[in-house]
Parts: structure tokens; sequence; C-alpha cells
């Protein structure tokens, strides 16, 4: 039996690999921008049109485990790079974007003091940061956020608080994470494993720490140290967050994504039924139309394909959700 990497399993979930860089396209322009918060500054990356004008912009948030804000993952082999290519077709489309690496996350590293003092509400505070930092600046009409993946979570709470036109979800998960982790453990872990990774997740999900042995097969998952986010994380329900929002929402989902489901595209439309579903078929979890969907394994190697863009149903829905007003 294997070891279960924490970070490379939450990158399967969130993250992606594929190809070569992609080139700034002419059409856009992009500059540097900065969240500064008390333990640290979040960097991002802003994109324009070339020749910017008064415009929406999209607050674009990465998947989990060490994704950056391009949506590549150093875990993984090669890049993607899903989250720039979708903000370069944005500013093509007149809609301006703002994609960040997270505190703990590359350029934004620093910004993580230590594992153990971090809460799943840390990056949602980031993120309502970053809204309130664009609807200050007066270059935009308004602020939609488009989440990918746990990101899709992040953006759905921080949208709450305010100051958001529109939300769109990217392959996120409509139940909570402590059900899709079990859902994505069983097939990889002895039946005997499986029964512990389910008593501490119990344990996780009433709000305590789990103090016992661990095996090294769920160390990278459950240490001590990760265990206060995982509480923290564990406590939200996507079907119910969503039911929260009181502004236009958009759902895309796959139907090739291997890690979230549309099960879950289902949940979240049936607790929020005005949201717009938009089904994709053939795409992947990182946003590509997988070339193979004959196999789990065909999909992922869909991941690694550099010629793939990202699927153009996910341009028209995000785009068309941030002109939204």
């Amino acid at each position: 039996m294997r070891k279960i990497d924490r970070s490379k399993f939450l990158a399967m979930t969130g993250g992606a690999a594929a190809a070569c860089a992609m080139p700034l396209p002419a059409f856009a322009t992009e500059s540097d921008m900065v969240l500064r918060t008390a333990t640290g500054a979040i960097y991002g990356t802003l994109m324009l049109a070339a020749r910017p004008k008064v415009s929406p912009v999209v607050l674009i948030i990465a998947g989990s485990g060490p994704t950056d804000r391009d949506g590549n993952s150093p875990l993984l082999p090669g890049k993607n790079d899903a989250l720039k290519l979708l903000a370069a077709v944005l500013a093509s489309r007149g809609v301006a974007s703002l994609r960040f690496d997270k505190r703990g996350i590359a350029a934004s590293a620093a910004a993580m003091t230590a594992e153990k003092d971090i809460r799943f509400d840390t990056y949602v505070d980031d993120a309502a940061g970053w809204v309130a930092q664009l609807a200050r600046d007066r270059r935009f009409k308004h602020v939609c956020i488009a989440g990918h993946s746990e990101g899709s979570l992040i953006g759905m709470i921080a949208a709450q608080r305010g100051g958001v036109a529109t939300y769109v979800s990217l392959e996120g998960a409509g139940r909570p994470a402590s059900t899709v982790i079990r859902e994505q453990l069983r097939p990889a872990l002895t039946p005997e494993l499986l029964t512990q990774a389910d008593t501490i997740i119990a344990q996780l999900n009433a709000g305590k720490a789990y103090t016992g042995a661990l095996p090294a097969e769920l160390q990278s998952l459950f240490h001590a140290s990760i265990q206060p986010y995982l509480i923290s994380w564990f406590k939200y329900d996507p079907a119910v967050e969503i039911g929260k929002l009181r502004i236009p929402a958009t759902i895309v989902q796959g139907t090739a994504d291997v890690q979230v489901t549309m099960a879950d595209a289902q949940a979240l439309k049936s607790a929020d039924p005005g949201a717009n579903l938009v089904v994709v078929p053939g795409m992947n979890h990182v946003l590509k139309i997988s070339p193979d969907v004959s196999s789990r394994a065909a999909i992922v190697a869909g991941y690694t394909n550099p010629a793939l863009p990202v699927a153009p149903p996910v341009i028209a829905a995000v785009a068309s959700a941030a002109k939204t007003r």
C-alpha cells in the first residue's frame, strides 16, 4: 500500500499539468497586483485588454494543493496554464481578470506563517480582500468571481460578503470536502486503512483533532499540523453555501471530470435552482476537452496535452457571467 501524498492528492483535485507556457497575446496586457495582509503580501496578475476601458473584472481563484495563479502545480509534470489561458481569452472579449498565488504558494509563500495556523477561512478572507480592492478600482464596472475546484467554495463564501455581481463555479464540489476525500480515498486504501480514515474524518467533522497513531499511508493527509485546516474546511457544505448567494450564479461541469462529478454539479443546481448549469461534454477537471475518455488514465493523460485549449463553453460561460449585471 503506497503512502497517500496529501499535496499531490489535493493537487489532483484542484491543480493540473500540461505543457509549455503560453506567450502573452497581443490583445492583452499584464501587470502585477498586491494584496497586503496582516501576515504578508499576496501576489497576483491583472490581465486587461490591450486597449483597456471600463470593464467587468473576474477574480479567478485556483484550486487546492500548491496550485499557482496560472493553474499549475509543481507536484505534477509540466504545465497546463489553464487559468492563464482563461484570463487571456477573457481579455480578448473585453473582460479583465485578476488571478493570484494563494498564501503559502509560489510568490505568496511568505504570507503563510506556519501550516498549523492556516484555516480555510483565511483563504476566504484573502479572496474577500481582493474583491474589495478590485471594487475600489475605477477601471472596473463590477467584480465577478470564478472559482476552480476548491476555489469554487472559497469564492462562494467570499461572494456572500458583498461586492460581487456574479459568481461562477468551475468544476466545484457540491458535497462537503470530507465526503469527497473519502470517496477519492476508497480505491487507494485497503479496507483496514479506509476504516481508520473514516474514523479520523468523523472526528475532524465533529470539530476535534485526531490524536491517535497514524499509519505512514495517512500521515501526509491527516498529520497534526494540517488538522485545524481540515476541520475548518469540513464544516462547509457547498450545497448549503451556494443557496445563500443572492446574485446570479453559473455552474460549469465537465462530463469527463474524474475528481468532481456531475452529481456535484446537480447538488449545487438543486440548492440554487436559479443558477445556470453549463455541462461540457468530454471536459476534464482542468477545463480541457479530453481527446480520449475511455478510462480514467486516458482522461488524466489529457492534462498534459499542450495543444488543448480551455474548452470554449467555459470561456463563454465566464464571459457571459462577467458581463451580467
